[in-house]
């Protein structure tokens, strides 16, 4: 593992612009003849300065900016571009030759120099670009820029994390993991100062390690409070009392804390309602309490001290309990096709801290993330599993999974390595290759074989029966003691088994010292026994080593047969996903999504399959409502639905972290201009940028730019992603 070491000081410069192409273009347009220019709101730190210092560069203009010191000094903003006591008619005469003017920290200014801001864009002579910060009064000379419709207005939301990723990967020289990524994220919100101050404060402190399987920088430990940081967190620190801050200092070192209202005083209620009504914490609807601001639990917790912090501090030992419970909501979830997202600080702790994570949970996280389309962190989850425990079967299979729907099959082989009969991943592996037909033969046998063995018949599939526990993929986590729990393991016909006893890792009844973990581990022989359930019949279970288990427990039962259920619905999705709806619309549950997705796209209605992917969507499946989209394309017969459809299944892929399935194959090709698509084709059939430049003839460094605007907008990271966002004849991805 090598370690990020900063050389010397040297004189810090920006980052290199990145992203918010779209913004850029409008901002752009708004200067161009016939519009009088624009307003640019947004939060504090979100990068409107720089987004305008980027869309004005090379322009002839002149600048202003409120100040919070000068804002009792009349014209204080414009005191370099007008003279002494000048009246506004004056200024509005003098500043009417100028050709662009850009106001910076416009809710700063005056009252003398917001009203001159006005009265220019009343005139309209001179083109505005007025930046504003949200979150605070603004003048009303300001305000009515927009209100009264003199100026457009720009509301900037913070930076998307696709963005933020090429954002970082410029400015510390190298791509970063995702689980970083989403550290940093978490973080700075949005705020671009507090993420460049955080990343440079992480690297002086030798905190950037090189992850040898994918020589992407990691950050592992704690959160340097930097002067920036405590700027942020002075409400934390400064505002509550001695009782208040004894309660947010608990929170720190041990959220999320259940809120019980029958134990706690009425003093006690008063400090939670005034560090409630403050914004410094947040009640959920289950009753769980958690600091509002990410930052804060860091700040907290080094202001502690020593002494106190060795005292609150809990060890990654004493967080099996809480482990369980975010195991078994995220298993519950993805049993009832619903993979939002879920608030998970513990297991997120574990790993920030470089802590092991138990790999039944790291396994759970992964595939979530996976459903959810969040595939480079579904990788990093299941590696994190795989350091303690290099062979296990569950991680490589997610890991697999993530890296064959990236379209990365070396990986995803190297993953399965010598585990074979992981049937779900062999097929995706197929697909990765190019082969789509061979991974629909491939899930064709595995779901077939299902029903002719475990009891199939009918129009739909009428059960799940146990299958060979060793081939079964595990997830979840343990808590549960000694008899209590019980496992369940889902194999490549998505069977289940309840294994019993010592080798149990599985569920436990929620509460005491039980847990309340869900979970699947694997068993055989006399340990296991079969659970044959699904589409609402009662679950049939035999135990087979009745001294070793304790009982049924009924949500246990039920929680395996909705879990089989999930199982076996995902592996005919596969089908629906893949291009082959026909296989999988008959045996779906009729009341799903999936279902409604098959049918659609059997019957070849755009429409439909919108709305399919909508309802995808909101449920969190973010990568299967792109593919939704991007099968409607082909299914609209108006072309100008097409689009919109072409649209909205590019915006869903950008966030899917690298997807290149083949429903997306070919999606944004339509998106580059003339130009971008003539270089992207040729570098997609492999030639180089020389080869490229010689046959069109451009310039090197031309064809190289229009490569890396194609990579923002493909969402692509080099041009290895090309054979699998650019349909070639002749061509297969690599």
């Amino acid at each position: 593992m090598t370690t990020f070491e900063r050389e010397a000081k040297t004189l810090e410069l920006p980052w290199r612009f990145t992203g918010r192409e779209d913004e850029l273009e409008l901002i752009r347009r708004s200067l161009t003849a016939g519009h009088h220019g624009i307003v640019v709101t947004g939060p504090v730190g979100c990068g409107k300065t720089r987004l305008v210092a980027e869309a004005v560069r090379g322009s002839d203009r002149a600048r202003a900016a409120g100040t919070p010191e000068t804002r009792h000094i009349p014209f204080a903003a414009f005191a370099h571009l007008l003279p002494e006591a000048v009246s506004l008619h004056r200024a509005v005469q003098l500043l009417s030759g100028v050709r662009l003017l850009v106001v910076d920290d416009a809710h700063l200014l005056d009252d003398a120099s917001a009203a001159l801001v006005h009265q220019l864009a009343v005139h309209g002579r001179t083109r505005l670009v007025v930046v504003a910060a949200d979150g605070g009064p603004h003048p009303g000379a300001i305000s009515r820029l927009w209100t009264g419709e003199l100026l457009p207005r720009l509301a900037l939301e913070p930076l998307p994390r696709e963005d933020m990723e090429q954002l970082l990967a410029a400015g510390v020289g190298g791509s970063l993991e995702p689980l970083t990524l989403n550290r940093l994220h978490q973080l700075c919100q949005g705020d671009l100062r507090l993420l460049h101050d955080l990343v440079d404060a992480v690297r002086e402190h030798g905190l950037l390690t090189r992850l040898p399987e994918t020589d992407a920088w990691a950050w592992r430990g704690p959160v340097p409070v930097t002067a920036t940081v405590r700027e942020r967190t002075v409400q934390v620190l400064e505002g509550p009392g001695p009782e208040e801050r004894r309660t947010l200092e608990r929170l720190a070192f041990g959220e999320p804390l259940p809120l019980h209202l029958d134990d706690f005083e009425p003093r006690d209620l008063d400090h939670l309602e005034n560090l409630e009504a403050g914004g410094l914490i947040h009640i959920d609807d289950s009753g769980m309490v958690r600091l509002r601001h990410p930052l804060h639990g860091p700040v907290l917790r080094a202001a502690a001290g020593r002494l106190r912090a060795s005292r609150l501090a809990r060890t990654p030992d004493q967080c099996a309990a809480a482990l369980a419970a975010e195991s078994a909501a995220l298993t519950g979830r993805i049993e009832q096709a619903d993979v939002r997202v879920l608030p998970t600080p513990v297991g997120e702790w574990l790993a920030q801290e470089g802590a092991p994570v138990p790999v039944r949970y790291a396994s759970v996280r992964a595939r979530f993330a996976r459903l959810r389309g969040e595939l480079r962190e579904a990788a990093a989850w299941a590696r994190e599993g795989l350091r303690d425990a290099p062979g296990n079967a569950s991680c490589r299979a997610e890991l697999a999974l993530a890296a064959a729907q990236s379209g990365d099959p070396t990986t995803a082989q190297e993953a399965v390595g010598d585990c074979p009969g992981l049937d779900e991943p062999s097929a995706w592996l197929v697909a990765s290759r190019g082969d789509v037909d061979g991974a629909l033969a491939v899930i064709g046998e595995a779901t077939d074989g299902m029903e002719q063995r475990y009891g199939g018949g009918g129009d739909r599939m009428a059960g799940i029966g146990a299958i060979d526990g060793d081939r079964g993929v595990e997830i979840g986590d343990a808590v549960g003691g000694g008899t209590a729990g019980y496992g369940v393991t889902v194999g490549p016909a998505a069977g289940i088994a309840v294994s019993g006893g010592d080798r149990t890792a599985g569920t436990g009844a929620t509460g005491g010292d039980r847990g309340g973990a869900t979970g699947r581990a694997r068993g055989r022989g006399a340990a296991g026994a079969g659970t044959a359930a699904c589409g609402g019949g009662a679950a049939d279970t035999r135990v087979a080593d009745g001294g070793r288990w304790a009982g049924r427990v009924r949500s246990d039962a039920a929680g395996a047969a909705e879990l089989a259920c999930a199982e076996a619905a995902f592996a005919l999705y596969d089908l629906v996903r893949l291009g082959a709806p026909e296989k999988a619309v008959e045996r779906l549950p009729a009341d799903g999504v999936f279902a409604r997705h098959a049918d659609a796209l059997a019957r070849g209605d755009g429409p439909a399959l919108d709305r399919a992917a909508e309802e995808l969507e909101g449920r969190g499946f973010l990568l299967f409502a792109a593919e939704a989209h991007a099968q409607a394309v082909h299914a609209h017969r108006d072309p100008s639905a097409a689009r919109t459809s072409r649209t909205r299944a590019v915006a869903l892929a950008r966030r899917c972290q690298g997807a290149r399935t083949p429903a997306l194959s070919g999606l944004v090709l339509g998106e580059l201009t003339a130009r971008q698509r003539q270089i992207v084709t040729l570098a997609a059939a492999g030639m180089s940028n020389r080869q490229i430049a010689e046959k069109l003839t451009l310039s090197i460094r031309t064809v190289g730019n229009h490569l890396y605007s194609a990579y923002a907008r493909l969402g692509a990271s080099d041009r290895s992603a090309l054979p699998w966002l650019v349909e070639l004849p002749d061509a297969q991805p690599a």
